[in-house]
């Protein structure tokens, strides 16, 4: 799935959910480099619900949410 972010640098993020509800093959288009790669090898294989939960709400500095919450919103939008 491909998921347009706003409000972040990253343009959008690529990802997969398994047939066992895990988080595969994350991927930001854009962003601070070391920090998408960072988020996205700790969620590799990580319940999706899970990762939901631990990333939802991150801000970064005053925007209103970051690239981590950004990937909290894209699984949840998968889920549904």
């Amino acid at each position: 799935m491909t998921y347009k972010t706003s409000g972040v640098c990253s343009r959008a993020i690529d990802f997969e959910i398994d047939s066992e509800n895990k988080v595969r093959n994350v991927r930001f288009d854009g962003g601070c480099s070391g920090n998408t790669q960072g988020v996205a090898r700790l969620v590799e294989g990580m319940d999706v619900n899970e990762a939901i939960s631990r990333l939802e709400g991150i801000r970064c500095g005053r925007r209103p949410t970051s690239c981590p919450d950004q990937l909290s919103k894209a699984l949840k939008e998968a889920l549904s």
